[in-house]
């Protein structure tokens, strides 16, 4: 099982809920780091390679948005946020700061497990799956992206993604030619069938856009097809 070696970073204040996540995930197979502050959570992962982090937003020192802009900067590791508030704005706030899944308080420790095996599965996906093909690179215009070494660059240089940006870009370079719709698109991304609802893919998309286009709100790359979904732009070429 991918899980026995997996390093987990859980960042949670809130003592009680810090050890049932602990107790539930090292039952489940993996190994789990713990930090109860924002500023003990950013030393630890600069020390150990972890391959989730788990992050509640309201916790002391830094909190989980700075925290989560700050990973975004250097690393793609998949982050699951977790917290109390469940109003739309902080979930959109989360996901456009790069986190790839969003849990809000009360959760079921079946759904966690569902999410973190998920989110495993795509990560070891991204890190195995083109290591015997060294000429795995897609272009697009002056956009480059290696799938051997999940290194992105554009004519501004090299770009920092996560996950879930590497692969929706992948998917419309592998199929330059196709319009995706946001089903399809959170089909081939998350690996789900059912949306819960349309703004998880319109903030990565956004979020992807101000990274890769010289002007987000006229993009190139990634133009909008209007009532059906996105396509790859022809002006990129």
């Amino acid at each position: 099982m991918d899980n026995i070696t997996s390093q987990i970073l859980i960042v949670e204040d809130d003592w009680e809920i810090h050890e049932l996540l602990t107790a539930y995930l090292q039952k489940e197979g993996y190994e789990t780091t713990s930090a109860y502050n924002g500023k003990e959570a950013l030393s630890l992962l600069t020390q150990t390679q972890f391959q989730i982090l788990i992050l509640d937003l309201m916790i002391p020192e830094i909190d989980g948005y700075e925290v989560l802009r700050r990973v975004r900067e250097t690393q793609n590791i998949p982050v699951l946020i977790l917290s109390a508030k469940g109003e739309e704005v902080d979930k959109i706030i989360g996901l456009g700061l790069g986190a790839d899944d969003y849990l809000t308080k009360p959760f079921g420790l079946g759904e966690l497990s569902a999410r973190v095996k998920a989110m495993l599965r795509r990560y070891v996906y991204f890190n195995n799956s083109t290591k015997d093909d060294p000429s795995s690179v897609l272009t697009h215009g002056d956009l480059t992206i290696n799938l051997h070494t999940y290194e992105v660059a554009s004519r501004t240089g090299k770009i920092t993604l996560t996950s879930k940006e590497f692969e929706i870009l992948k998917l419309f370079l592998s199929k330059p030619s196709r319009v995706f719709t946001k089903a399809q698109i959170f089909q081939a991304v998350w690996k789900e069938d059912c949306m819960s609802d349309d703004n998880t893919v319109m903030v990565h998309i956004r979020r992807l856009r101000t990274k890769i286009e010289l002007n987000p709100s006229q993009p190139e790359y990634i133009q909008t097809v209007w009532g059906i979904g996105y396509k790859l732009g022809e002006a990129a070429n």
